[in-house]
């Protein structure tokens, strides 16, 4: 009889709106994996803070660095309300890495709780939840753990993370730019965010989330096949959106910007600058996206444009073909995170 036990990954894709989630069981099709989409941790948090602000408690931050967002925004409203905030120094910097601007805010830095102020951790997973959950309909969570979130990286005094960002890209292209470069077992210091993934899951593998949603959208059969002459991948998540020329396994240029500040025809505007080799990274960081790199070497042969991400809906009608790994596109980031954790662990 063979013993061997089948392999199984939990995959997490943490995004501005939701965390998107498979169960990876060896010997299954990637139909039959067990799927989840969710609110994603940020949402989440801002619930709770939203619940504290409402009894008209003082609010008392502890845990780990965060994805901003929604929970910032949260905390900020706290404030606005005239309502008090404490934070632990790591939970601080989901505000700002600069603890003198989170200060001036007005939020107290303590190790501890005020007598009355209601604790809510600050993280971006919660398997015991997750697992919670799970058990009601007997499937165990798997020890293997990948986790994508978007990191900005620890802007130093008098740097913008948008910076720090794009030169965490720039010198990525620079150093040979080959898509499995970007899944860590052990990520970067200053990208604190992965840092803080792997405090709360040790030994997890961690990935951005848009070379995650990269690397899942080589699973497409027209994005496979399309490699070898260069394709154009997008990522239009909720908040940010990004736009990688890809040949083979290299990436060779890409922008990055907010999705707020983007629409259909600025969008298709800026993908052909990039396809051209004509856009600049001034032209994408003076309009506060994070910036634009193309490697003097990137070939001229990128024209076909594959788009995915939750809002994925403003490249419609561009003529883009719409990337869908495996017939689910939500999941595009997960399937990205089980080839990394397939070559990687």
């Amino acid at each position: 009889m063979d013993n061997k036990q089948e392999r199984k990954i939990l995959a997490i894709d943490i995004g501005g709106g939701t965390q998107d989630i498979i169960l990876y069981e060896e010997g299954k099709t990637p139909e039959n994996f067990i799927q989840l989409v969710l609110p994603s941790p940020t949402v989440i948090t801002a619930s709770k803070i939203i619940k504290v602000t409402e009894a008209g408690k003082g609010l008392h931050l502890s845990g780990t660095i965060m994805g901003g967002g929604s929970c910032v925004a949260a905390i900020k409203e706290h404030l606005n309300a005239g309502l008090p905030v404490t934070a632990e120094e790591e939970a601080a910097k989901t505000i700002k890495d600069d603890l003198d601007k989170v200060r001036k805010l007005g939020i107290k830095i303590t190790d501890s709780p005020p007598h009355g102020f209601q604790v809510v951790e600050m993280k971006d997973v919660d398997l015991k939840t997750l697992g919670h959950i799970l058990d009601f309909y007997y499937v165990e969570l798997p020890r293997e753990v990948a986790v994508a979130v978007q990191d900005h990286g620890e802007a130093p005094p008098g740097k913008s993370n948008r910076d720090v960002r794009f030169q965490h890209w720039r010198n990525f292209i620079q150093g040979g730019g080959k898509v499995a470069d970007l899944a860590y077992l052990t990520p970067p210091d200053y990208l604190t965010r992965m840092k803080a993934v792997q405090k709360t899951v040790p030994a997890a593998l961690v990935m951005d989330t848009c070379s995650a949603a990269v690397w899942g959208s080589f699973a497409d059969e027209v994005i496979k096949n399309s490699l070898q002459k260069g394709v154009v991948l997008v990522n239009i998540g909720n908040q940010h959106t990004f736009a990688a020329l890809v040949k083979e396994d290299r990436i060779f240029g890409l922008f990055e910007h907010h999705t707020r500040m983007l629409n259909t025809d600025k969008l298709n505007k800026l993908i052909g600058k990039l396809c051209r080799k004509e856009l600049t990274h001034e032209e994408v960081f003076d309009d506060r996206g994070h910036g634009c790199y193309i490697h003097e070497e990137t070939p001229s042969s990128f024209e076909f444009v594959g788009v995915t991400g939750p809002r994925r809906s403003m490249a419609q009608g561009l003529g883009f073909y719409m990337v869908n790994p495996h017939g689910d596109m939500m999941m595009t980031g997960c399937f990205g995170l089980l080839e990394a954790a397939k070559n990687k662990i």
